[in-house]
C-alpha cells in the first residue's frame, strides 16, 4: 500500500481582484462564486479519503473560527490548523507545514493546495496527483501545469523541458515565465510546449525543506522558531507574532522553484481556475446564449460578453457589451473586462481613502454563529443576528452603547447582569450602557434575533468581555 500524501491547505490571501464579493475579513475562499459549497470546502473534499492523510490548514488568525466551522460542516477534521498573524506568503506557509510532516515522517510527501481554486474534475485531478506522485517519489519538486485555455496576462507561465525518464506523462522545466502582458501571453501559447502556473505542487517534504534552507536560508530559521513558540488555543495552534513578523515574504516559485535543479510539470486535463479576477470568473462560470454570465439578482438586455454578479441587490443590464457590473448591498464595481486585474487598484484606493470596505462585509461570521449589518446610520445600527445550536456570544459590557433585542425566530436564553430569562418569537429585551450580558442558544434549531444600537460611538471595538467559551478573552472586537 502507497503511503499517503498530506494535503496542506493554504488559506491565507485576500482576492482583491474579487472585491466587493471578497473581503479582508471575508476573502474567497470562504464564498462560493460559482455555487455549491465554500471554495476552501471544496479543496478539503478534493483530497478527504483515497490516499490522503487528514490536512494540514494554514490560515489567517482572523479566519479561525470560519475556516474551522466550514471544515467542519463538510466532516472533515484537520490534523493541524496553524495561525498566521500576518500573511508571509506561500514558502513560509509551506515551510511550517514540511517542519510538522516531516518531524513525524521524513519521507512524506506534501501536496500544496491554495484553498481558493475551482477544478472541475476530481477524479482527473486525483489521476494528475498520481503521476506526479513517481516524479516526486523519485526526489522532483512538482508543479501542475493547466493547458492554457486563452492568453490570460494574470497567471504566471511554465515552458515544458525534457520527459522524466523515472516517471510516465512528467517533464523537467524548461522555464517559468512570471506574469506577462497579453501579447506576450498569445505567443507563449501559439508556439505551444507551455503551461499556466496552477500554483499547486507535490513535493517531497524533507526535499523542499532543503532547497527552501539552501536558497532562503532565513525562512526556515524563522519558521522553526514560530512552531517550536506556537501557543495552543482551542484546537488550534498560534504562532507568535513577534517570532513570525520577521519570516522573509516569499512565494514558494521564487523561493525555491524558480532556482532549483529538481523541478518538474504535470500536464494537467483537469478544469481550472485561480477565480483571482472576476473576468477569470466569467471565463469559467456557465454563460447565456450572448456569453452573459448572470450570478444572483441578474437581467441583461441587449447585453453581451458581460459578468453580472448581483448579490442582495439587483443588478440590470441594458446595451452594453464586455463589461463586469458586480455589486453587493454595500458596494459595486463597473469595469470593462479587461481591466480586471486592475480593480485590486480600487482597493488599494479604498485603503488609502480610509474607507473600510476593502475589510468589512456586510456577513459576519463568527464561532456562534454570524450576524449582517443591515443598516448603519448615525447614532445607531441595525443587525441582523443567528446563533447556531448551542451557540453562545461572549458575558460582555459596553461603555457607549445600548441594544435592544427582539427574538424572530428560535429561543434566546438572555443573561442581564445576574438575571437569567428565556425569550421566544416576538419577545424583545433592553441592554442599556454598562450592563453585562450575554445570549446563548439553547435549543436545536438556529436562534435569529434582531439588534438595533443606539448611541454615539458604534464600533466593535467597544467590547469590555468577561467570559468566553471560545477563548477570545484578549480579542477586544470580536463578539
Amino acid at each position: 500500500m502507497k503511503p499517503a500524501i498530506h494535503p496542506v491547505i493554504l488559506s491565507g490571501g485576500t482576492g482583491s481582484r474579487l472585491w466587493p464579493l471578497s473581503r479582508a475579513n471575508l476573502p474567497k475562499q470562504f464564498l462560493a462564486p460559482l455555487g455549491g459549497p465554500t471554495l476552501l470546502q471544496a479543496t478539503a473534499r478534493r483530497v478527504d479519503g483515497g490516499g490522503f492523510a487528514a490536512p494540514i490548514l494554514i490560515c489567517h488568525e482572523d479566519h479561525r473560527f470560519i475556516a474551522s466551522e466550514q471544515l467542519r460542516a463538510v466532516g472533515i477534521t484537520p490534523a493541524a490548523t496553524l495561525l498566521e498573524p500576518v500573511g508571509r506568503n506561500t514558502a513560509p506557509a509551506a515551510a511550517l507545514a514540511a517542519l510538522l510532516i516531516t518531524a513525524h515522517d521524513p519521507a512524506a510527501l506534501m501536496l500544496v493546495l491554495p484553498a481558493d481554486h475551482a477544478i472541475g474534475d476530481t477524479q482527473a485531478f486525483r489521476k494528475a496527483v498520481e503521476m506526479a506522485r513517481a516524479a516526486a517519489e523519485a526526489g522532483a519538486l512538482v508543479t501542475f501545469g493547466i493547458a492554457p485555455g486563452y492568453a490570460e496576462p494574470g497567471y504566471g507561465y511554465i515552458r515544458q523541458g525534457d520527459p522524466l525518464e523515472n516517471a510516465p506523462g512528467c517533464f523537467g522545466v524548461g522555464r517559468f515565465i512570471e506574469k506577462p502582458d497579453k501579447k506576450t501571453a498569445e505567443d507563449l501559447i501559439a508556439t505551444g510546449g507551455h503551461f499556466w502556473n496552477s500554483g499547486i505542487f507535490l513535493f517531497p517534504a524533507a526535499l523542499f525543506l532543503e532547497e527552501l534552507e539552501r536558497f532562503e536560508p532565513g525562512v526556515v530559521e524563522h519558521c522553526r522558531k514560530a512552531l517550536e513558540t506556537a501557543q495552543k488555543d482551542l484546537w488550534f495552534r498560534r504562532l507568535s507574532l513577534e517570532i513570525f513578523a520577521p519570516v522573509p515574504a516569499r512565494s514558494i516559485d521564487y523561493a525555491v522553484m524558480e532556482k532549483t535543479t529538481h523541478a518538474a510539470v504535470v500536464p494537467a486535463t483537469f478544469a481550472w481556475s485561480d477565480l483571482g479576477s472576476w473576468a477569470g470568473l466569467w471565463q469559467t462560470a456557465d454563460k447565456d446564449a450572448d456569453g452573459n454570465m448572470k450570478h444572483g439578482e441578474a437581467i441583461a438586455l441587449d447585453t453581451r460578453n458581460s459578468c453580472l454578479y448581483g448579490d442582495g441587490i439587483l443588478v440590470a443590464a441594458l446595451g452594453i457589451d464586455g463589461l463586469i457590473v458586480a455589486a453587493r448591498d454595500d458596494a459595486v464595481v463597473v469595469a470593462p473586462k479587461d481591466r480586471a486585474q486592475d480593480v485590486r487598484d480600487l482597493v488599494a484606493l479604498l485603503e488609502k481613502t480610509g474607507d473600510e470596505k476593502h475589510l468589512t462585509h456586510p456577513l459576519v461570521f463568527r464561532p456562534w454563529g454570524r450576524y449582517r449589518t443591515v443598516l448603519h446610520a448615525d447614532g445607531f445600527l441595525v443587525k441582523r443576528i443567528e446563533v447556531n445550536p448551542g451557540g453562545k456570544l461572549s458575558l460582555q459590557m459596553h461603555n457607549h452603547r445600548a441594544e435592544h433585542w427582539i427574538v424572530v425566530s428560535g429561543t434566546a436564553r438572555i443573561t442581564r447582569d445576574n438575571d437569567t430569562i428565556d425569550l421566544k418569537e416576538n419577545e424583545s429585551t433592553f441592554i442599556p450602557i454598562g450592563m453585562k450580558h450575554s445570549v446563548e442558544n439553547p435549543a436545536e434549531n438556529p436562534l435569529v434575533f434582531i439588534e438595533v444600537q443606539t448611541g454615539e460611538y458604534l464600533s466593535e471595538d467597544d467590547i469590555v468581555r468577561y467570559e468566553d467559551v471560545y477563548g477570545r478573552l484578549d480579542d477586544k472586537n470580536r463578539s
